[in-house]
């Protein structure tokens, strides 16, 4: 897989500071980032922003013009090609390219949210390597990634966690191809972390998702205003 330098800190336009006081949750898929951003936004009163809502349905258009300036076809890409007939190192490979970009059309959203709390952005393409250079301590940022053992039991468990969305000619390879993506996707964002001193939680299914969530707020304690009530 290729590894992609994101933009120094001084080209990333913030005249608001919102970029830099933000919190960051990024990770691997089906980790429960989403769950933990709800729980604390609850808590303590946060502005959460949900980088997979804003990234399937706001940023289409962008999405579009990008494949367009890369010579490719503007309509979505043969199915079959892209989850069946591909590899999961190829497939990790083409997620990692396009996260930069996409990456960028999230701090968009991020400049235009106005909010007297802190924003807590959360999101498989919230890469450490891409928010490093925009955060003045690692502690703004934790990386939740699911163990293979959980993963294996989401899969059992919850048929949504395995759910393509999409027909093609074998879904059943089509998935297993998604699932090796998104481990070797999860693999790099540990890899990352770590170098850049970004705290990383391997979630294993040994505790629920408040628990998780008093780690992940005692992490951000010093950024979090007083909860609006107890746990």
């Amino acid at each position: 897989m290729t590894s992609h330098t994101p933009r120094a800190a001084s080209e990333v336009e913030d005249p608001f500071g919102t970029l830099h006081r933000a919190l960051w949750i990024g990770g691997g898929q089906w980790a429960g980032k989403s769950t933990v951003a709800r729980l604390l936004a609850v808590r303590y009163g946060v502005t959460v922003y949900h980088y997979d809502y804003h990234d399937a349905r706001g940023h289409n258009d962008r999405r579009i013009a990008r494949r367009v300036a890369l010579g490719e076809p503007a309509t979505e890409p043969d199915l079959d090609k892209a989850w069946v007939h591909t590899t999961p190192d190829e497939m990790a490979t083409e997620t990692l390219a396009g996260f930069p970009d996409r990456f960028h059309w999230a701090l968009d959203d991020l400049r235009a949210l106005v909010s007297g709390r802190p924003i807590l952005a959360e999101g498989w393409g919230l890469r450490p390597e891409l928010v490093a250079p925009i955060i003045d301590s690692p502690r703004r940022m934790i990386v939740m990634v699911p163990t293979p053992a959980f993963r294996d039991r989401q899969v059992r468990e919850l048929p949504r966690a395995t759910s393509l969305g999409h027909r093609v000619s074998d879904p059943a390879r089509a998935q297993a191809n998604r699932l090796a993506r998104d481990r070797l996707v999860a693999e790099d964002a540990v890899r990352q972390a770590h170098q850049l001193g970004i705290r990383v939680i391997a979630i294993d299914g040994s505790r629920d998702a408040a628990a998780i969530a008093e780690t992940v707020a005692d992490h951000f304690a010093p950024y979090l205003p007083e909860p609006d009530h107890k746990p």
